[in-house]
């Protein structure tokens, strides 16, 4: 009996990025990106820009989980579980390889045709990000994002996806978490610009002006997308970095209300409302930004705005607004993507990278943004990063069951409350490589890989014991949690 929660046609599903589990960097006519370029430093846990590039340094992505060549075999595995739905990326430089070739690379096209027939054998719809972290590398020489330019690159990137694929994928997003181009790794990753360049661009006037180019490709791309297949949804897709005020103090109050608003929503305003909102305007005049726009973005943003609101969402934190001084200021709080913008709540657990653990602000925050925009939700990436344990075969990975359990539980009462939620997609759909760490020992696949942080291994595949536990989610649609 299916719930009275979730519709039938609800999006379950799982997600992965291109260049965390393809593999196969230089592979068929594939050309670098700018996460190609980052090698692992596992001693100090973090990529970095490599001392001479490809060369004695250890590239994590340019063999991963090594996607590329067991796609059909990991595609079937999630069928097995019963996914609805598939989050995915196409790489950039596997179409384009250097960004501003005049035709595209076929045989990465055909890769794409190859992967979609797969997804469409089983019913799956895949769900494609057009741009995630992997910017081609040449491109980033000139400027990345901060390169008006890089627009009509984007675009031509954008027209050669629409057009091949439209009749195998009706669901794009444009950027991935586009507003962590306001982060320290963003500007590698999301404004994809050289490292050479580092010190001349790692402020916020450079970063916001990249922002700005991104928004009018992402604007542009969404009219380009309905005029080639009115079918087509096309939405934007951001990194929640929900906020509580850590207490009732008003200046706690008021930072964390402005937290939300340049961290949270700032991006998805301009997005999805398509234009910039009045507290932007008092941000930008404070910090002395000064955005370069042409006369006629403000058309292109009022007439791209998107069709669904997709987000990643693995945490909350406290914001305070008191110096870090005071006694009640609070302790920072753990996170890749967010560390230094929040401290810890002190009422919530941790997991073992002390990632706080909050199920209920997923219903907070869903109720947020559907009272502030009114369109569809998708939530593309949730999950619980762990150092899994393969023994005889088997992984009990119950503590990943749990964080699920209770997020998708959150999920089902924010569906209760109106909000329209049509997918989850948890992250991720199999084990894949840190972002930002390159390595595999944090773990968050529903399938896991038998390979180490140095690519070594028999890259056997073996289902976990939440990918039988999420297959009965989705059998349920969503009523069976146990």
């Amino acid at each position: 009996m299916l719930s009275k929660v979730f519709k039938e046609d609800f999006l379950w599903g799982a997600s992965t990025a291109a260049n965390q589990i393809e593999g196969a960097w230089d592979v068929d006519g594939k050309g670098v990106s700018v996460i190609d370029t980052l090698s692992t430093d596992f001693d100090e846990g973090m990529r970095k820009e490599a001392d001479s590039a490809f060369e004695n340094e250890f590239y994590s992505s340019h063999k991963a989980i090594d996607f590329y060549h067991h796609y059909k075999e990991d595609i079937k595995l999630m069928a097995e579980m019963g996914m609805k739905a598939y989050r995915m990326s196409i790489a950039w430089t596997r179409i384009f390889p250097n960004g501003d070739e005049q035709n595209p690379n076929e045989k990465g096209l055909q890769f794409y045709d190859r992967l979609f027939d797969e997804l469409r054998k089983y019913d799956i719809e895949p769900i494609v990000t057009i741009s995630h972290y992997e910017s081609p590398w040449n491109l980033a020489l000139q400027g990345g994002w901060t390169n008006r330019e890089m627009i009509d690159s984007y675009l031509k990137y954008c027209k050669t996806l629409f057009t091949r694929y439209q009749d195998k994928v009706k669901y794009w997003i444009t950027f991935n978490e586009i507003n962590c181009a306001l982060n320290v790794f963003g500007i590698r990753t999301a404004i994809g610009l050289n490292a050479t360049m580092r010190s001349e661009i790692n402020n916020d006037q450079m970063r916001h002006q990249g922002l700005h180019h991104q928004f009018v490709a992402s604007a542009k791309a969404v009219q380009l997308a309905h005029e080639i297949n009115p079918a087509f949804k096309v939405g934007c897709m951001i990194a929640t970095m929900t906020g509580y005020p850590l207490t009732c103090h008003p200046k706690d109050v008021l930072a964390a209300l402005q937290h939300e608003q340049m961290k949270n929503m700032f991006c998805s305003d301009v997005m999805i409302r398509g234009y910039y909102p009045s507290y932007s305007k008092r941000y930008f005049e404070e910090n002395n930004l000064s955005i370069q726009a042409l006369p006629e973005d403000t058309e292109v943003l009022k007439n791209g705005c998107v069709d669904f609101y997709s987000c990643s969402y693995y945490q909350t934190l406290c914001v305070s607004g008191r110096a870090e001084g005071d006694a009640l200021a609070g302790d920072k709080a753990a996170g890749n993507l967010i560390s230094g913008f929040g401290v810890k709540n002190p009422y919530l657990q941790e997991s073992e990278w002390g990632w706080q653990i909050d199920g209920s602000g997923l219903r907070y925050l869903l109720n947020r943004v559907y009272d502030r925009y009114q369109i569809p939700i998708i939530i593309v990436e949730n999950g619980l990063g762990a150092k899994d344990v393969l023994e005889n075969g088997e992984i009990n990975d119950v503590y990943r069951i749990a964080y699920l359990k209770e997020h998708v539980a959150a999920l089902k009462e924010a569906v209760k409350d109106g909000v329209d939620v049509i997918g989850y997609m948890p992250w991720s759909a199999i084990d894949l490589i840190g972002l930002s760490t390159g390595s595999i020992e944090k773990r968050y696949g529903f399938i896991y890989v038998d390979v180490d942080n140095y690519g070594k291994g028999t890259f056997k595949r073996y289902p976990k014991k939440s990918f039988y536990w999420y297959k009965n989610v989705i059998e349920s649609n969503g009523e069976s949690l146990a």
